[in-house]
């Protein structure tokens, strides 16, 4: 049997986004979100939040950063990855979701309230990153016909 390691989560970013770069040039953005999930306790349901830190690498969190601001609701699709580390002689590690795919989703703050959908690319995969089109936006974009008042780069 194969491992398996795939993440898929749908929440909202608990902060802005912060775009940095690596030494080789290499962009590199981070956030968090938070995912909600109900259970019940004895005959009270209760709200549980949980939290995780998400990373998105190249082009696609260079094109993403500016419109992944705190409330927005995204879904991600990615891979678990820990980092491991020694600090004052101890032990530490850290597990981070890195982002294959991201998709904008509806509400939140900084947004219309509308659905950035694949009708107009809102998610971009390793494919699409390859072939150059995981930060460009569509042609009918680059026109200006596609009713937008922005110019969305994706």
């Amino acid at each position: 049997m194969a491992d398996l390691n795939h993440v898929v989560l749908i929440g909202r970013l608990t902060r802005d986004a912060e775009l940095k770069y690596t030494a080789n040039g290499q962009a590199v953005c981070k956030f968090s979100i938070a995912v909600n999930r109900r259970r019940k306790n004895g005959d009270q349901w209760e709200d549980e939040a949980n939290f995780f830190d998400i990373v998105v690498w190249g082009r696609q969190g260079e094109s993403l950063n500016q419109y992944l601001v705190k409330g927005k609701m995204v879904g991600v699709d990615g891979e678990l990855r820990q980092d491991r580390w020694q600090q004052d002689g101890q032990n530490r590690s850290k597990v981070e979701i890195v982002a294959n795919y991201l998709q904008l989703l509806g509400g939140g703050s900084g947004g219309s309230g509308g659905s950035f959908g694949a009708s107009n690319g809102g998610s971009a995969g390793p494919q699409d990153r390859q072939n150059g089109q995981g930060s460009a936006p569509p042609d009918s974009a680059r026109a200006g016909d596609d009713g937008f008042a922005d110019d969305i780069p994706f």
